[in-house]
């Protein structure tokens, strides 16, 4: 067996598998090392960061100081870096994508519920970005229509139609987006700041930087938040380096990660706290326009969020829930696509962040990431330790083979994990990760010889 990329699938494994979840070939991979890091800037530059940086300021006053802040934010990304790489490694050798990587240790049928548990987040972050966009794009109007216009829920109905059309495009219209918004909303949020530092830094000041703060629990507690946004993104990490061009060793991928999410990351988590501190308003498409109070610039910043707000769900949003809908209902990647946008625009995305708090996107985020640390421990136990980095890729691909049906320990350790996650929610990412770990390599150790799972793993001939 060999996990080295071959694409030489015979009609019989392929049937009833859409041409998108076939292994990429080295030909069709277009995103340079260039492309692959704006991705990652583009996507770290996005109000749903701005709002969790937001989420620091309860009552006026920040729960951790800038020291504080910016220690738990370059802990999470190292590490959210190191997870990446441990993750993306099958599908870029291979060119496989994360729903049938995950039938490698859940199983053709079983990667159903793990699939569904990787994708639903990925539909509530969808419909949230695409709110904070509509919600920027109805300030826009409302400005040029002098107030007479006032309507989010339209400008997010807009907002999905948009992206659900320029989706369509695949993987191609990510790359020329993210190479043209991630730099522009910069130097826009580059503006924010210095707004910000120039004219309320004496607010700034007493509400975020020198407020006691907590070195304790909720010190912990963001760490794992940092981590739980990341975490339904890192999961699915082979979706990404599918389309990365071959020969860039691990730790220069670590360095494709870890620079940019640093980068932007660090910095609208920064604007978001500050923001908050300042106009004590959560939702930063509606703070940054009470702060700049000019028309002209409001409209311009405004634009730049609405862009971001694409260019983050075409990076993040649209294409694990659309892989997933693809394997499930046999439907091609055009009609996934239309499908996940419209099952985004269900998912009322206004709940999560009021103006006053932005406590329920933090909640949403340590809930979801409970079932997804015990996710990712399965997979990085199955590829490193039970099947030391060999695996038969065409085997993934049929219905009938090794992986046919499910993985009942699979299925057990995410529970488990899962449920020892939510004993201690604030540290859900991490306890999940690691109970699940050791909950699924005790159960496959102790697995009958007979049990089909463990072909192919150290454990078939123990």
């Amino acid at each position: 067996m060999s996990t080295e990329f071959d694409n030489n699938l015979s009609q019989a494994e392929t049937m009833g598998i859409d041409e998108s979840l076939l292994p990429k070939k080295p030909e069709q991979r277009t995103l340079g090392a260039l492309n692959y890091m704006s991705l990652w800037l583009g996507d770290g530059v996005n109000l749903g960061n701005m709002t969790l940086g937001a989420s620091l300021v309860v009552a006026g006053v920040a729960t951790l100081n800038l020291v504080q802040t910016f220690a738990a934010a370059i802990i999470a990304i190292a590490i959210i870096s190191v997870v990446f790489v441990l993750n993306d490694r099958l599908g870029y050798k291979t060119g496989i994508p994360y729903v049938v990587q995950l039938r490698m240790s859940f199983g053709v049928k079983g990667c159903v519920v793990s699939s569904l548990l990787r994708g639903i987040p990925a539909l509530v972050w969808y419909g949230f970005q695409s709110w904070i966009g509509g919600t920027a794009l109805n300030e826009i109007f409302k400005i040029l229509s002098g107030g007479s216009f006032d309507n989010t829920y339209l400008c997010f109905a807009i907002m999905q139609v948009f992206l659900i059309g320029l989706s369509l495009y695949g993987f191609h219209a990510i790359k020329w987006v993210e190479s043209i918004v991630s730099t522009v909303i910069l130097l826009a949020l580059l503006y924010v700041f210095i707004l910000l530092v120039t004219q309320h830094s004496d607010i700034i000041a007493t509400k975020w930087v020198n407020a006691e703060g907590s070195w304790g629990l909720p010190f912990f507690a963001f760490i794992m938040m940092f981590m739980g946004n990341y975490a339904a993104i890192f999961l699915s990490a082979a979706d990404y380096s599918r389309e990365l061009k071959a020969g860039i060793s691990n730790g220069k991928r670590w360095g494709l990660y870890f620079c940019p999410i640093l980068i932007a990351y660090g910095f609208v988590l920064c604007i978001g706290a500050m923001l908050a501190s300042v106009t004590g308003i959560s939702n930063p498409a509606k703070a940054i326009p009470v702060l700049v109070n000019n028309p002209s610039i409001s409209i311009f910043i405004s634009a730049f969020i609405v862009m971001g707000a694409v260019a983050v769900n075409m990076v993040a949003n649209i294409v694990p829930p659309t892989y997933v809908i693809t394997l499930l209902t046999k439907v091609n990647y055009k009609v996934a696509v239309t499908i996940s946008g419209l099952l985004a625009s269900c998912t009322c995305p206004w709940l999560l962040v009021q103006d006053s708090s932005a406590e329920g996107l933090g909640l949403f985020i340590l809930i979801y990431s409970a079932f997804l640390g015990p996710i990712v421990a399965i997979l990085l136990i199955e590829y490193y330790l039970l099947r030391k980095e060999d695996i038969n890729i065409h085997l993934l691909y049929e219905k009938d083979g090794p992986f046919s049906g499910y993985n009942r320990y699979a299925i057990i350790a995410m529970l488990i994990g899962a449920g020892a996650a939510f004993l201690k929610v604030e540290l859900a990412w991490i306890i999940g990760l690691l109970v699940g770990a050791i909950a699924y390599y005790a159960m496959m150790r102790s697995a009958g010889k007979d049990y089909q799972f463990i072909v192919g793993t150290v454990f078939e001939k123990k």
